[in-house]
């Protein structure tokens, strides 16, 4: 334990010798000081702070808030920045110096991470313009494709606990240009830029400027509310809409987007409407989290509204909770008084059946982004089969991607994208990334024309169903202390697969890792014909390891839905139980 000890104590000093934030070093000298008094707590904080460095890989990073190497620290954010700084010189050498644009939510230490982050990049010679305030994921994406940028920062930490905050990297402009201007960083950028972090500077002595960077007007979020606007054709709009910003920051766009496109202002949780980093009546500030919607839920009961419509905190994911008092298969614990929350793989079937025939009718008013491509359908591998087989219906192709939208994005021909975590994009032409606002819009005109003309979101379910059979998901998720496990675990199952799954015979077992139809990923897919598949992976930003279900049965006759459903559903519990011992 001493020289466990010695080990840490060495690497904290040196760490604080070269922290620019006077608290942080604070902080972190009290750590030191209190696991030196012997205090085992204050040991493990400190090996977790300063025993390794953060990560910077595809998700960028993403941490708690705190002092130390593995921590989101002005100390951190100020070598992230000077390596991507670093980096674009290098890309656009010799050219006209670098455009960024960097925006930030309302987490703590956001504020301070972006205006860093415009320092640095200003000193190292590129071009920075800085949003004027928190303000959602899906405009500093925005922004990155109007300007036509070389690379964008958002500092946030998406739907991820109070404690954390996280540093999202696009890329665009003459660095990544079309299908990848203005989508999240993948492979092997994320690898140059690690390096560039490991070997650059200390944060003390990275050039900082004083001023230099430009701090957008309005123009930003107008821009946004008129392209997502756009999005809706003319039709009905008598809508009642319950919403919750989590406590985000994405309230007043959400609200400024439904009345440009001519809906009237939502009804909004008043307690979770204003940004506040604490998320005060959430445990995780997550629409898919258990009781995170219980309070729009109960106003939407009350208030007799049509639908719910839930944003994350940054507002780059969506949830919809509807009316179904029949509901089964995609019901939850989240419900009352018969209400739920659609699952995400339902939300992403109804926008792809919705949008591709609004395609189909000619009413579409969105702008191709490739005008050569043949129009395209993307969901990553672990969401629901569903959405090929509407794109198959409606003559449209599809494609299955790695999971994130730094993988659906860059689909050539891309009109809609979707994945399973209430991940949606809408609108690729303005924002090549998931955005929870665009899809809400979408979803109201969605359901308002639904509502006039006497049916629901569970009718038009039960359409899909009947077409294309009953799909249902469900996801199995295992928190982790020990990411060391991950590896092990997906080699057992490879060498030693399940025979049985669900009551149903193993087909096929397919080492993800090997690549395929996607670039290689860790993971493991196991099929039991058509009927089964099931794929385990590890989580691309938490310490967890995740199954993604999926049950399929085709409906002879409308008679027999109802009872398919109960079939499934059964099928469904009985596979979640296999995979969750597979896992324990």
């Amino acid at each position: 334990m001493a020289a466990e000890l010695g080990e840490l104590t060495a690497r904290a000093q040196a760490w604080l010798e070269a922290d620019p934030d006077p608290l942080t070093q604070a902080a972190l000298a009290a750590l030191v000081a209190a696991a030196t008094a012997g205090r085992p707590d204050a040991l493990a904080e400190l090996d977790d702070a300063v025993g390794s460095d953060i990560a910077f890989g595809t998700a960028g990073l993403r941490a708690a808030v705190g002092a130390g190497p593995n921590r989101m620290n002005i100390a951190v954010v100020t070598r992230t920045a000077a390596a991507l700084g670093g980096w674009l010189a290098e890309a656009v050498a010799g050219a006209t110096p670098a455009l960024v644009a960097v925006g930030y939510d309302a987490r703590h230490g956001s504020a301070s991470f972006a205006t860093t982050t415009a320092r640095v990049l200003t000193a190292a010679g590129c071009r920075v313009v800085l949003l004027p305030g928190p303000l959602p994921t899906p405009i500093l994406a925005a922004t990155v494709r109007r300007l036509d940028a070389d690379a964008g920062v958002m500092v946030t930490a998406s739907h991820n606990p109070a404690a954390d905050n996280g540093y999202k990297v696009y890329l665009g402009g003459r660095v990544s240009p079309d299908p990848g201007a203005g989508v999240q960083i993948i492979p092997p950028v994320d690898a140059q830029i690690a390096e560039r972090i490991r070997t650059g500077p200390r944060a003390c002595d990275v050039p900082l400027a004083d001023d230099g960077w430009q701090v957008l007007g309005t123009e930003a979020v107008d821009h946004y509310v008129a392209s997502t606007a756009a999005l809706v054709r003319p039709g009905p709009r008598a809508l009642r809409v319950v919403a919750t910003a989590l406590h985000g920051v994405g309230a007043d766009t959400l609200e400024r987007a439904l009345g440009a496109a001519g809906f009237a202002p939502p009804l909004f949780v008043a307690s979770q409407r204003d940004p506040d980093p604490d998320f005060p009546t959430v445990a995780f500030p997550n629409p898919e989290e258990p009781g995170a919607l219980d309070e729009a839920l109960a106003l939407a009961e009350s208030s007799g509204a049509d639908l719910v419509v839930a944003v994350d905190p940054d507002a780059d994911r969506c949830a919809l909770a509807i009316r179904d008092p029949d509901a089964t298969i995609g019901a939850d614990d989240i419900r009352a008084s018969g209400w739920r929350r659609l699952t995400g793989d339902e939300t992403g079937a109804l926008l792809g059946e919705y949008l591709l025939a609004r395609r189909q009718a000619g009413t579409d008013p969105r702008v191709r982004v490739d005008p050569d491509e043949p129009p395209t359908v993307a969901a990553s591998i672990v969401s629901s089969s569903l959405l090929q087989r509407i794109a198959a219906h409606h003559r449209v192709r599809s494609r299955s991607t790695l999971t994130g939208f730094k993988w659906i994005s860059r689909v050539p021909g891309l009109i809609y994208g979707y994945e399973e975590a209430i991940g949606y994009c809408v609108d690729p032409a303005s924002v090549r990334d998931k955005d929870g606002i665009a899809t809400a819009v979408v979803a109201c005109e969605m359901v308002a024309a639904l509502v006039a003309t006497g049916r629901t979101v569970p009718d038009l379910l039960d359409e899909l169903s009947l077409r294309h059979g009953v799909h249902a998901t469900a996801p199995v998720t295992l928190r982790l202390r020990d990411l060391g496990a991950v590896a092990p675990l997906l080699a057992g199952l490879v060498a030693h697969p399940p025979a049985v799954l669900g009551g149903i015979t193993v087909t096929a077992v397919s080492d993800l890792s090997r690549g395929g139809g996607t670039p290689a990923t860790p993971g493991v897919r196991i099929d039991c014909g058509d009927e089964i598949r099931v794929i385990v992976r590890p989580s691309g930003t938490e310490p967890k390891i995740k199954g993604y279900i999926q049950v399929v049965h085709p409906v002879p006759r409308a008679s027999d839905l109802v009872a398919v459903r109960r079939s499934v559903g059964e099928r469904l519990g009985l596979v979640v139980a296999d995979v969750t011992r597979l896992l324990t």
